[in-house]
This record gives C-alpha cells, structure tokens and sequence, in this order.
C-alpha cells in the first residue's frame, strides 16, 4: 500500500522534483510498517547565511496503529544539508530506523 505524504513547504518555493523524491522515499516506509495510516511532512529553509547557502530542515511524522513517529532533522552544522536532497534523505533515513524500533517495541510487548 503506497503513502501519500501531506508535504508542506515553508519559507521556500514548492518544488515538484522535491515532491516526486520525498513521495519515493514514503513509499518505502511500507516495507518497514505495511499499515501506516498517515505521512507528514514539513521542508523548511529557515536559515539564511551571507557566505553560505541554506541549510533545510526536514520534519517528518508518520502515524501507524498504536502510536505516532517523528523525526526532526535540522541542520545543525551539517553543511551537506545545503543540498536538500540530502536533507531529505537523511530524515528518511532516521524515520526508518526509527519506525523500526517502534515496529520492535510492538513486537516486544
């Protein structure tokens, strides 16, 4: 079952390429939870440097039966995360692992 994410962009333009790659990646999420009910997601550009780029923040939330996921990935002082499809890729990274985790954590109880 594929997910349609809700993406929300803020302080930057809506970018199609940045939907197609931020609805690959929530596809994928299925293969770690096949019953995820819901995908949020939020691309913001708040930083603003003179002598460097921005650097985007991507902030995931996934809901599965019993309980919510997220994942908030800021920049911090990840220079590579001027490249937002890095960014992207790095918060879908951690949902994953954290999807599995809770996915484990089910199982457990």
């Amino acid at each position: 079952m594929a997910v349609t994410p809700q993406i929300t962009f803020h302080q930057i333009d809506a970018s199609p390429f940045v939907r197609t790659r931020i609805q690959e990646r929530a596809d994928k999420l299925v293969r770690f939870h096949d019953r995820i009910t819901a995908c949020r997601v939020v691309v913001d550009a708040p930083h603003r440097h003179h002598h460097k780029g921005k650097l985007y923040s991507i902030a995931i939330e996934v809901m599965l039966p019993g309980g919510t996921v997220t994942s908030h990935r800021s920049p911090g002082d990840h220079h590579s995360h001027e490249d937002i499809y890095v960014a992207i890729r790095d918060a879908f990274d951690a949902i994953e692992r954290q999807i599995q985790d809770f996915v484990r954590r089910q199982g457990a109880a």
